[in-house]
Parts: structure tokens; C-alpha cells; sequence
């Protein structure tokens, strides 16, 4: 009645591997086309041996969707910046050993950036593969004078932090994305989620 449309549906590796067709009706009940992993639990991303094999089983998952009228993205965090060896990271081998036709991505350039890496040169490599993009801005409240401890940073209403959305946005629109997914952590402005969201969703409809 609100003119919502839901673009994505989260599920699990599992659920996919005993029942894609399962995963797939949910995914149409919803008149979505997009089923995303969001990652593993309890899972050794430090391992290539284990790394690979994700890769194939994501492989196989996605093929068995794509028989269903539905694709498989994985949503990343920082976890697959872990290296698994002295060349690669669990990313690159997700990025290297998947295949497009099967499986693509929601890629999450806030944990990218809580890990140190370079968000936009990450996105620049997915290319067409990142379908969804999610955004958050990332820093810290300022309250009172602060050198020790250290900081903590967390998520921001969009254009309060200290990421370059503006780069990251340039690069989401010129691969045409198909939805750009806003995501808070509950650190809201005043506590106040309807506060934070009306301050990013400002923002979004001046970039946009």
C-alpha cells in the first residue's frame, strides 16, 4: 500500500544447497529476483582449501537458482579481506573462481572501509558483477574533547563520516546498479532512527 518493493531476500547457503526451489518461491512471493548470502557462520575465510571450496558451492547453488528464475548474490563484510595466502584474499578468489552467469554480488563498501581496504578499487573490479550496493557513511560522534582512548568508529548518517561517497556513488551509477540499499547500525543522531533516516535519505535525493 506504501509502494515499497522489496529488491532482495537474505538466505543462507544451506537453504539454497536443500532447497533452492524453496528459496526461489519465496523470492517471487516477494517479486524479487535476487537471494543473497550474507556470508558464513563460524567460517575459516583464512583457509584457501576452504575458501575454493565456497567458490563451488556458491557455483552450484547459483546454477540451481538460475533453473528457478532466480540469481545468487553474496554479500560481503570484512571477514574476506583475510589473505589466504601471500598473493590473494578470500575475496579474490570468491571473485576469481565464481561464475557470472551464476553468481554476482551485494557488495557492502562500509565494512570494506572498516577493513582497510579501498572500497572504490574493489567496485571498480566487481564491474557489472556488483548488482546491489549497500551504503552507509562511517566515523565518530564527537563528544567532548577525546585523544585517549582511541576513537571508536561506526556507522553515520550518509555525508556526516569520513567516506568518500561520492566516488563510490559515481562508480554504483555508472555500472547501473539495481538498487542502492541503505543500512544503519543503530549509532542513530540523537538516538532517533526516523532522525537518521530522514538526514540520509536527504542526502540520497541530492546525489541522485
Amino acid at each position: 500500500e506504501a509502494g515499497l518493493k522489496v529488491v532482495s531476500l537474505h538466505t543462507d547457503l544451506g537453504s539454497v544447497e536443500r532447497d533452492p526451489a524453496a528459496v526461489a518461491a519465496e523470492c517471487q512471493i516477494y517479486g524479487t529476483r535476487y537471494a543473497v548470502i550474507t556470508g558464513m557462520y563460524r567460517f575459516d575465510y583464512g583457509s584457501e582449501a576452504a575458501v575454493r571450496e565456497l567458490a563451488e558451492r556458491l557455483n552450484k547453488a547459483g546454477a540451481a537458482l538460475a533453473r528457478q528464475g532466480t540469481s545468487l548474490l553474496y554479500h560481503n563484510h570484512n571477514c574476506e579481506l583475510r589473505h589466504v595466502n601471500a598473493e590473494k584474499r578470500a575475496y579474490d578468489i570468491l571473485l576469481e573462481e565464481t561464475d557470472p552467469a551464476f553468481v554476482n554480488f551485494e557488495f557492502d563498501s562500509y565494512w570494506f572501509t572498516e577493513g582497510g581496504a579501498n572500497a572504490l578499487a574493489w567496485m571498480q573490479r566487481l564491474g557489472s558483477r556488483m548488482k546491489l550496493w549497500h551504503i552507509n557513511d562511517r566515523g565518530t560522534r564527537l563528544s567532548g574533547s577525546a585523544i585517549t582512548p582511541i576513537l571508536k568508529t561506526d556507522s553515520m548518517e550518509l555525508g556526516t563520516g569520513n567516506m568518500d561517497l561520492d566516488s563510490l556513488m559515481a562508480q554504483a551509477l555508472a555500472m547501473d546498479v539495481d538498487a542502492v540499499i541503505l543500512e544503519s547500525h543503530r549509532n542513530w543522531v540523537d538516538n532517533s532512527p526516523v532522525k537518521s533516516f530522514q538526514l540520509s535519505a536527504k542526502y540520497l535525493a541530492q546525489k541522485f
